[in-house]
């Protein structure tokens, strides 16, 4: 066995590499026949694994930009999630055979769960996810009812834009200022229900991009009156402080000043009252 290696290892040398790599192969597949083997169960699911891998990973690369990977990959990620979970299950194969054990824990780097870990990132729920479920129903078979109504009134905006984005840019700004606002509030609304994936955050920042920078619109907020308000008040308020603390004091000091007066007329009454 030592001096087959020790031979492939030298052919290498000497030969450039080619003539080493059969004899290399040949050697380990003769050294190890038993570690090869493997039920014909968990063999064909590691066939369907990969190429269900190679689709998911195909779909997310075309998806990504602009982003699209919830509502056009969601059928190939359940894919995968199915044959991963039939993988990674404890019940056992026919012929009292683990597939868990033979092809996810029979060595230490454990590649098929990290490879299906890394996509599971990018599709879950943390922060640094798509939040796809987030968009999708329960069963993973499309997009929800509140996705579906956010990218209508989304293609209802951007055909406004494209119906006027030709020419003076201001009749698109008053035309589409209605539609823009109604997207804007849906998309709030989204948000604040933590009903957002990352589809949808994508399709409103190049929406708001093309309205304020591309095309050069804007509209003032509903809040902008009370914010204008509370802050002249806070402005003016030293002033108001200032001078009623000014008039206080004024009126103040005349009630003190005034039974002084009284009092020094009653003493000069008391000494002419004296002498007569």
């Amino acid at each position: 066995m030592s001096w087959l290696l020790l031979a492939a290892l030298f052919g290498t040398v000497a030969g450039g590499g080619r003539a080493s790599t059969p004899l290399l192969s040949l050697s380990l597949s003769s050294a190890f026949p038993e570690q090869l083997e493997f039920s014909d169960v968990c063999l064909e699911m590691l066939r369907v694994f990969g190429r269900r891998y190679v689709t998911y990973a195909d779909c997310l690369v075309s998806h990504a930009r602009p982003v699209r990977i919830c509502q056009s990959c969601y059928s190939k990620y359940s894919s995968l999630r199915e044959v991963y979970a039939n993988m990674s299950s404890d019940q056992l194969a026919p012929g009292n055979v683990s597939c868990n054990d033979e092809l996810l824990r029979a060595d230490r780097l454990m590649l098929l769960y990290k490879l299906y870990s890394n996509l599971e990132d990018i599709w879950g729920d943390n922060p640094q996810s798509a939040y796809c479920s987030r968009c999708l129903t329960e069963d993973l078979q499309g997009l929800n009812s509140q996705t579906l109504h956010f990218f209508e009134v989304l293609n209802q905006t951007l055909g406004c834009f494209e119906k006027y984005q030709q020419g003076n840019h201001s009749e698109l700004c008053k035309e589409c200022k209605a539609t823009y606002r109604s997207l804007n509030e849906l998309y709030s609304e989204l948000d604040k229900n933590k009903s957002l994936c990352m589809d949808t955050e994508d399709a409103m920042n190049v929406t708001r991009h093309l309205w304020s920078k591309m095309f050069s619109c804007a509209f003032p907020r509903e809040e902008t009156v009370p914010v204008l308000a509370v802050s002249s008040f806070m402005v003016f308020l030293p002033i108001i402080f200032y001078l009623s603390s000014f008039l206080h004091s004024e009126q103040k000091k005349r009630k003190l000043i005034h039974p002084k007066r009284v009092k020094s007329n009653h003493s000069l009454m008391n000494i002419q009252d004296r002498f007569n």
